[in-house]
């Protein structure tokens, strides 16, 4: 058994060797199995409270007939209608299993052993594990002090090394973004060769926001623009993603992409969603309802949350530990939070916002352990 061992680590490169796998939000099931709790919120991976469009489902549904015949690897149906959105060619769009799918396409397509990938800190770690795999050297600078990217420090590390700029905006798992003034700042100072990749997978909770700079506005070579179907729209368990970008740079993605990829459940599924504009401002209403609410109580019991225009909030627990015990007190009471240790912020946790009935549970919940973590820890620091 060691030799057989020692030869599959022979087999893979030292930068796939040392990778961390990506951890999930705990699902509902394994908190039942464990607890034998009946009465449970998962508040912990982002996901829409309201679950998919009615109109999604039916397209699923009666599309299930069908799955003994290959998907349209072009996607024509959805395409078009992305095309007719955004008023694009379909030559500008490319399709994946969520937008990580399509990051994946990236890597593949642009990115070699050494090259140099620049981001910041406190960012999405799903991309961190995709620009690795593949032997990027991954730069990072640190968040500003209202935990925001950092732009003017990402322009001063552009170098001649620099293949690929990475900008998660909303960022994940901070909920703050960059502006339009910030974003045109950036882009002043980003050669026409290095690409940059805005993942706006927050794009439908921010887009109200004044000054949040929709990166489809704009018209430039080097930019690909990331989209999800697995948030606003409540499909996240069928992994369905869409990039924008240059035809040229589409035609590349494409020739390394899977083919059949995404599957016809997910493709149509998608097109359902994207025509029930109704579900999706009841979305973006339960949404700005329950961060107020949210913002609002974290704040009343002084945990300074950071401002967010994402469906999450993530605020200082003080310390890793403060973190931990939150996290395992509120399972305890059937919630589910996440720990942001993975991110780099172990003193921080960050909640998802969900139902009224949801959000009710967790403060109530809360209010239970607070006394006994307040006696442990004190209020966190801002």
């Amino acid at each position: 058994m060691s030799e057989i061992s020692d030869h599959f680590h022979s087999l893979v490169p030292e930068y796939v060797r040392s990778l961390q796998v990506y951890q999930a939000g705990k699902p509902i099931e394994e908190l039942t199995r464990e607890r034998g709790l009946t009465k449970i919120s998962k508040l912990a991976s982002n996901e829409n409270p309201l679950g998919p469009s009615p109109f999604a489902i039916q397209k699923m549904t009666n599309a299930l007939w069908d799955v003994h015949r290959y998907p349209d690897m072009n996607a024509y149906a959805l395409k078009s209608a992305i095309a007719k959105l955004y008023k694009l060619k379909k030559e500008n769009i490319i399709l994946g299993n969520g937008s990580e799918g399509i990051m994946g396409y990236i890597a593949r397509a642009f990115v070699q052993p050494g090259h140099e990938i620049l981001t910041s800190q406190n960012t999405f770690i799903g991309f961190y594990i995709i620009a690795r795999s593949v032997g990027a050297q991954l730069k990072t600078v640190p968040l500003t002090s209202d935990y925001r990217f950092d732009v003017e420090a990402l322009a001063k590390n552009i170098t001649s090394k620099t293949k690929i700029i990475y900008i998660c905006n909303p960022n994940n798992p901070t909920g703050s973004y960059i502006t339009k003034k910030e974003f045109d700042y950036l882009m002043d100072h980003v050669p026409s060769h290095v690409l940059v990749i805005v993942d706006e997978a927050y794009f439908e909770f921010a887009a109200a926001t004044e000054n949040y700079p929709n990166s489809m506005d704009y018209r430039y070579d080097n930019v690909i623009t990331l989209r999800t179907f697995s948030k606003a729209y409540g499909l996240s368990g069928i992994r369905i993603g869409y990039g924008f970008g240059h035809e040229d740079l589409i035609g590349n993605l494409t020739k390394v992409k899977l083919p059949f990829e995404p599957g016809t459940i997910a493709q149509l599924g998608a097109l359902g969603a994207l025509f029930d504009k109704p579900h999706l401002r009841r979305t973006i209403g339960n949404n700005q309802r329950r961060y107020q609410e949210t913002f609002d109580f974290l704040a009343k019991h002084d945990f300074n949350p950071i401002k967010s225009v994402a469906n999450f909030i993530a605020f200082k627990t003080g310390s890793e530990e403060a973190s931990r015990y939150m996290f395992d007190k509120l399972l305890d009471h059937g919630v589910i939070i996440r720990q942001l240790k993975a991110n780099e912020m172990p003193e921080f946790v960050r909640v998802s916002l969900g139902t009224k009935s949801e959000m009710r549970h967790y403060f109530q919940a809360m209010e239970e352990i607070l006394p006994e973590y307040n006696k442990r820890y004190g209020r966190p620091k801002s």
